[in-house]
């Protein structure tokens, strides 16, 4: 059967629809195949039990009870909801043992996770994690049991912390590009040797590889549903 052309008047809306559509498609690949960018800092963390959590106020402004357990990570992360978590358990009975009770203070356990060679800036190689016990009065805050047991501490204008034990020897937050490498979170019962031991297993597995999402795949598929739907509704009329 003989094909009937398209009319001149129906060629400029799907040439220009078609075109929309290339655009669209390019966005959508390409934000799916973006990674988004870091920074690079110092997160502060609160144990519960055996698990840690990502702490709701800064180090200056929590004062922790007796007994309870702070961590202390620097990684490169997007968010407080990728962040990497301190790489030993929360255990303030094991961190404490060897600092007593004693009356008109308190004991804070603390865990000093400086990463791994990943996330330290050029030039710098973090040192190995460790833990302590700070005793301290009974006001004191997170910030000041840090500043008993891990001087010295760096802070920049708007009072965020940026070094401990000076690491880093420089930078505050800063951003980083989204290609480099960030570490993931470990479990927080594994050892700095465990992990040590670890690395390089499991690369490239997992869901985080940069692909497109599912959700960027339904939204590709809705729009090049349309723009087809569209050519023959055109191609009816003519």
């Amino acid at each position: 059967m003989r094909r009937t052309p398209v009319p001149a008047r129906l060629r400029s809306p799907l040439v220009a629809l078609l075109a929309a559509l290339v655009a669209a498609s390019a966005v959508l690949l390409g934000a799916g195949s973006a990674e988004a960018a870091g920074y690079r800092y110092w997160s502060f963390w609160q144990g519960n039990g055996k698990n840690w959590e990502y702490a709701t106020q800064g180090p200056s402004l929590l004062r922790p009870d007796d007994g309870t357990v702070q961590g202390f990570r620097f990684a490169v992360s997007e968010d407080s909801g990728d962040a990497a978590q301190p790489r030993r358990a929360p255990d303030f009975g094991t961190i404490c043992a060897g600092t007593p009770a004693k009356d008109g203070a308190k004991r804070v356990a603390l865990v000093i996770d400086p990463g791994t060679a990943a996330d330290a800036p050029d030039g710098e190689k973090p040192p190995a994690p460790r833990t302590a016990c700070a005793r301290v009065a009974p006001d004191a805050s997170s910030a000041e049991a840090l500043a008993a047991v891990a001087k010295p501490l760096r802070y920049d204008s708007s009072a965020m912390l940026c070094a401990i034990s000076g690491y880093p020897e420089s930078g505050c937050g800063e951003q980083v590009s989204g290609d480099a490498d960030s570490a993931e979170p470990s479990v927080p019962s594994k050892t700095a040797e465990d992990k040590e031991e670890g690395e390089g297993e499991g690369e490239g597995e997992g869901e985080g590889d940069g692909g497109p999402s599912v959700g960027l795949l339904v939204g590709l598929g809705a729009v090049l549903l349309l723009g087809v739907a569209a050519v023959v509704q055109a191609r009816r009329r003519r």
